[in-house]
């Protein structure tokens, strides 16, 4: 990848609109790291790449449940140019800042411009594959739950709004044998400047994906808590294991919805339509959780966010509740 071969590619783990992302090794110490490229050919892709860029260089301190930026390299050509180094921050990347963001092409980016991410590798994939090739189980469920609800109230203690929560964006790392969920993917993230509530921040793009987006979302005005909502879809639909076929790709991925016929309705977008629907959590068998957690996800999938946990009052209740029992496969 670089002029000096710092980073070999071994092989591509995936891709998206936006990006590439790649299993690569560092040649000096042979340890395994994710390598994420973005290309930088349009206005509108740099400003993917930035944000990404901006996220997770201005969080100061580390978090063992949000992906760890190693560096990010500038390719311009046949140039390769580090802008950072974990947080040691570098003004290098005002040159895109002030060229592409605008919609102005300099003669030094008239080549091809690439971005690419250094980030902590994660052996077990992501949380969608790692859950659906595994029978359900309530402590397996607890224990993410934890550690998501942790790693989004960091975020949003740092003033960022990852507005593209889902399955397919947390990866899973092992530690000593347990399994580590790692919040990743900031390309539609925001940081929020100022030191207040980071709830008190209204966003007016409207983003994400389908399934995992809360009504306001959809009518583009919302505020941190649409994480939440998000959070809510993720939760409900590992603990019952309920899926829906991506209609792009064919993958199977979890995600809850409404059922309308044969249509898949996204839970934001029926309760927009109909904001005092009564959700029926569970949805399966009731005896696939307790009643604390139905409450919390209620709680979580409200359609007036003012009634929907912010992140903080979420890392607290989520302590409290009972999880259920492990559901064993039954044989025949």
């Amino acid at each position: 990848m670089a002029t000096e071969a710092k980073y070999s590619i071994i092989r591509e783990v995936g891709r998206g609109n936006y990006g590439v992302v790649y299993e690569a090794i560092v040649n000096q110490t042979r340890s395994k790291v994710a390598v994420k490229r973005m290309q930088c050919n349009v206005p509108e892709n740099v400003e993917l790449a930035l944000q990404e860029f901006w996220a997770l260089q201005s969080i100061q301190r580390q978090h063992e449940n949000v992906i760890q930026l190693e560096e990010c390299i500038l390719q311009n050509g046949q140039v390769f140019q580090p802008i950072s180094h974990r947080y040691k921050k570098s003004n290098s990347h005002l040159l895109l800042i002030e060229t592409c963001l605008k919609g102005r092409r300099c003669m030094a980016l008239q080549s091809a411009c690439f971005l690419y991410f250094v980030m902590e590798f994660c052996d077990g994939g992501n949380m969608n594959e790692y859950l659906l090739s595994r029978s359900p189980d309530a402590q397996l469920n607890s224990s993410f739950m934890r550690q998501l609800s942790s790693a989004v109230a960091f975020l949003h203690r740092n003033q960022i709004v990852h507005r593209d929560l889902k399955s397919d964006n947390i990866l899973i790392s092992h530690h000593r044998g347990s399994p580590i969920v790692k919040v990743a993917d900031f390309g539609l993230s925001k940081v929020c400047q100022g030191k207040g509530n980071v709830n008190e921040h209204c966003f007016s793009s409207a983003c994400g994906s389908n399934f995992y987006m809360a009504p306001e979302v959809w009518e583009c005005h919302y505020t941190a808590k649409a994480d939440i909502f998000a959070l809510g879809v993720i939760f409900w639909a590992m603990v019952e294991r309920i899926t829906f076929r991506d209609g792009d790709t064919g993958k199977e991925l979890l995600g809850t919805y409404i059922r309308q016929g044969k249509q898949f309705i996204p839970l934001g977008e029926a309760l927009l339509e109909n904001p005092t629907m009564k959700l029926q959590i569970p949805l399966k068998n009731k005896e696939s959780m307790s009643p604390g957690l139905c409450k919390l996800l209620h709680d979580m999938l409200a359609f007036n966010p003012k009634e929907r946990l912010d992140a903080f009052q979420l890392e607290d209740r989520i302590r409290q509740i009972s999880y259920g029992q492990k559901r064993q496969r039954s044989v025949s």
